[in-house]
């Protein structure tokens, strides 16, 4: 595409309550931005864990995920090792790559989730399930 071709996409500001909500548990994430907006490119969100909130489990999935931490200390675990990740902190998890994050902390943490491709966020509603599967256990 060059300079002169139009975007069949529209330029979208979102605010800060805005997005796409799924809640489980102590864990929030708020998708900003995917699917046609991005034309399947990728996807980006917010995602918010209380104190204490353990992450998903160690999983792998084939997008890519770049993190980028907002608020806190977010716990990574990347390829075996856990690392302590602050404000400010930038992380690239290829896809394919074993991880998890938590927060170890006694207040909020936040970051930023770029997926490349997108399309992660269309198992967003079985992942909710998942966990309100195990909080009814």
């Amino acid at each position: 595409m060059n300079a002169s071709t139009p975007s069949p996409r529209r330029a979208v500001i979102v605010s800060p309550t805005q997005g796409r909500h799924y809640s489980m548990g102590q864990m929030r994430a708020v998708f900003k931005a995917d699917g046609a907006e991005t034309d399947s490119r990728y996807s980006i969100s917010e995602w918010w864990l209380g104190p204490g909130a353990s992450g998903p489990g160690t999983h792998a999935h084939p997008e890519d995920h770049i993190f980028f931490v907002i608020e806190g200390t977010v716990s990574l675990f990347i390829d075996g090792q856990w690392s302590d990740a602050e404000q400010g902190t930038y992380a690239l998890i290829p896809g394919g790559t074993r991880h998890d994050f938590e927060n170890r902390g006694s207040a909020r943490c936040g970051f930023m989730c770029l997926n490349v491709p997108g399309g992660f966020e269309l198992s967003m509603p079985a992942i909710v399930q998942a966990f309100t599967n195990c909080e009814a256990e």
